[in-house]
């Protein structure tokens, strides 16, 4: 019986002791720049009013930067299939770190390893961007239903550009 009370007790001071050593060293944190909605919203509504401007007529889609959407901006007259187009625009800049239009050289490039074939989320084609604070990126965003991908992508780009400033 004395020698279970012993055991227990021992048990304990060890339980204690790592316990404070845990508390002294705690765990490594990491801290990152979030992209806000507010920053986000302001992005996507000259996004779509540069397209506006020229006469198209697209949905604009902003992710964080674990891809998951942050804001999505359906503008007036938008064809339904841009929604998806977008989301999946704004995924693939966000999780490739580059613009779609770089992924898409990156992966039809002879040989070149495509990871779209084991994240069916990612998508080639013109339109979406990172939006990067230095070479931390945050989010991204993408633009759909301008007649071609580069068109997309200069919406895109005018939404980026209304916020600039703003990414330190």
């Amino acid at each position: 019986m004395i020698k279970n009370c012993v055991l227990a007790g021992t048990a304990s001071l060890i339980a204690l002791t790592g316990l404070n050593a845990w508390a002294a060293d705690p765990l490594p944190t990491e801290t990152h720049k979030v992209l806000t909605a507010a920053l986000a919203l302001e992005a996507a509504e000259a996004a779509v009013a540069a397209c506006k401007e020229k006469g198209y007529n697209v949905t604009v889609t902003i992710v964080d930067r674990t891809g998951q959407p942050k804001l999505i901006l359906v503008g007036d007259g938008a064809r339904p299939l841009t929604l998806e187009v977008t989301r999946r625009k704004a995924y693939t800049s966000a999780m490739q770190r580059v613009s779609t239009g770089d992924y898409t050289k990156r992966v039809t490039t002879p040989g070149a390893f495509n990871p779209g074939q084991f994240d069916k989320e990612l998508v080639t084609g013109q339109g979406g961007l990172p939006i990067k604070v230095g070479e931390d990126t945050i989010g991204g965003i993408a633009a759909a239903g301008a007649p071609g991908g580069d068109k997309d992508e200069a919406c895109a780009s005018a939404g980026l550009a209304k916020i600039a400033d703003q990414l330190k």
